[in-house]
């Protein structure tokens, strides 16, 4: 078991930049409701209490049970965690009279706190919270202070027990990695046993006990995470790994093939099932995006099954689901608002009988590719950018047919290449084409067209919870149009999409 930080969650946007942070310091960390955690056992080193878009004067504000906890092991709160701790203790915790929103600088710093430790004066940080914490009790003492908040941190006497009122997790707080390296190495006492090497040493072991002589299938996508899932229990299983790529008749162009040809040289068993055919025909007749997606993914199940049954001996189904899949399935609140299908997380048809095996729900995105680094895959797959599950399914709005995936596969190839020729790839997240229900008037030779409408969408993101849309140079843009208008027959426009997520999605649909 390795030396963990609980990170304790009351719905702030910023819980997982924490998780990120900390293991970035080598230390493994878990985030789990406020009002359903583990016990604390010898494992846990320290706690994190997270901010939260309530007040701790709220009426049904989240009030956690820290009995447990408090001077047993290391607790840090973080804004509202903070506010919290201040407030059970009898301190005063009001409304801002002045909004405390953004950059601030840290105009008293309590240097001889271990807390603060190698903090700069003046050191930028970032505010995000409505109230403020207006008089701590008495066994507080301030350790740092802003302009306007008096209060900005505070250490509790004879505990190893803090609170800040900023957010040292997201990167405007310049050193905040500074305050978390002091928090969980120095405080805590954590000795940076988190690495990929260890991870794949322990998971590898693990997956041999649990599955022993079963067979496992797993569905790959050529994704970093289906690939990274294979190796992993390839390495733990080997020939007892059975793995089936789909053809849905969605992937990008030649994506079948290249897929096919690049887990040649892994040592993987891998079966090509071609059934596009069958999943266009579920889409028929079908526009609403949410029916779509439920389409595809019940039409997947379908196939899989029918290729999973094939194995004789398989008990197991392997997913790459990952940690952020498994944090927005649960709710700080009770289940969260659909905004779109997604990952069913360690869940399954009833009729599949197939138990679940999922190597890799404890890492972030980032750490999936460095555990594939460690395991040797190629980095031209280790860096592929994402692509959804559904595939052009959910890039073809309104119905789709055979002839709008061949336009779109046509000018999204023209796009994705471009970026690659042009050296812009690797600076872009994820990036794709659009095919909009819409016609435009346009000319070509002389003559009136009237033709599709293809939007091109590129983002920068580290996860994909939160996303910005890339400043590409105008001059690639204006060439990749006009080449996508002169080959693809079918579109006479092209427009590129500038949104950020939020408030819009990375996908359309």
């Amino acid at each position: 078991m390795h030396e963990t930080i609980l990170i304790l969650d009351f719905g702030s946007q910023y819980t997982q930049l924490i998780a990120r942070r900390i293991r970035e310091l080598n230390v493994y960390c878990e985030i789990h409701p406020f009002n359903h955690f583990p016990a604390i056992d010898k494992t846990i080193k320290g706690v994190i209490l997270s901010g939260s878009p309530f007040s701790v004067r709220d009426q049904g504000a989240p009030i956690p049970d820290l009995k447990d906890i408090r001077s047993k092991v290391p607790l840090l709160g973080v804004c509202y965690g903070a506010q919290y701790l201040a407030f059970s203790d009898g301190g005063e915790v009001m409304p801002s009279k002045i909004r405390e929103y953004g950059r601030a600088n840290l105009e008293f710093i309590e240097t001889a706190s271990e807390l603060m430790h190698g903090m700069s004066q003046n050191s930028q940080v970032w505010m995000s919270h409505g109230d403020t914490i207006l008089q701590v009790p008495d066994r507080y003492e301030v350790i740092a202070g802003t302009r306007d908040v008096a209060v900005a941190g505070f250490r509790i006497k004879n505990e190893k027990t803090y609170g800040i009122q900023f957010h040292p997790e997201v990167y405007h707080s310049v050193e905040g990695k500074v305050l978390l390296s002091n928090f969980v190495l120095e405080i805590c006492g954590c000795t940076q046993d988190w690495t990929p090497a260890s991870f794949v040493e322990t998971t590898i072991q693990e997956l041999r006990e649990k599955i022993g002589e079963d067979r496992v299938v797993l569905g790959l996508s050529g994704g970093v995470d289906s690939t990274v899932a294979a190796v992993l229990l390839h390495k733990a299983i080997g020939k007892q790994l059975y793995c089936i790529f789909v053809d849905n008749g969605l992937l990008r162009k030649n994506e079948f093939e290249n897929v096919l040809s690049s887990y040649q040289h892994m040592g993987l068993n891998v079966k090509g099932v071609d059934a596009g055919a069958q999943f266009l025909q579920a889409l028929k007749g079908i526009i609403d995006p949410e029916f779509k997606r439920k389409a595809i993914g019940r039409t997947f199940i379908e196939v899989f099954d029918q290729e999973a049954h094939l194995v004789d001996g398989a008990r197991w189904l392997g997913q790459g689901t990952i940690y952020p899949d498994v944090i927005e399935s649960v709710s700080v609140k009770g289940p969260s608002a659909t905004i779109k299908s997604h990952h069913n997380v360690g869940g399954l048809p009833d009729y599949m009988k197939l138990k679940v095996v999922e190597p890799l729900r404890s890492l972030f995105k980032d750490e999936v590719r460095r555990v594939g680094h460690t395991l040797g895959i190629d980095p031209n797959i280790l860096h592929r950018h994402p692509f959804p599950g559904p595939g052009l399914g959910i890039r073809i709005l309104g119905e789709v047919t055979a002839d709008k995936v061949k336009v779109l596969q046509e000018a999204d190839h023209l796009f994705i290449e471009g970026l690659k020729k042009n050296d812009l790839y690797d600076k872009v997240w994820q990036a794709g084409a659009i095919l909009l229900p819409v016609q435009s008037v346009g000319v070509m030779g002389d003559e009136r067209t009237y033709e599709n409408v293809v939007a091109l969408r590129a983002v920068g993101s580290t996860d994909g919870m939160t996303a910005d849309w890339s400043h590409l140079p105008y001059e690639f843009l204006a060439s990749v149009s006009s080449e996508i208008i002169n080959k693809v027959k079918g579109i006479n426009r092209v427009v590129y999409d500038i949104s950020s997520k939020p408030p819009a999605t990375i996908e359309w649909e």
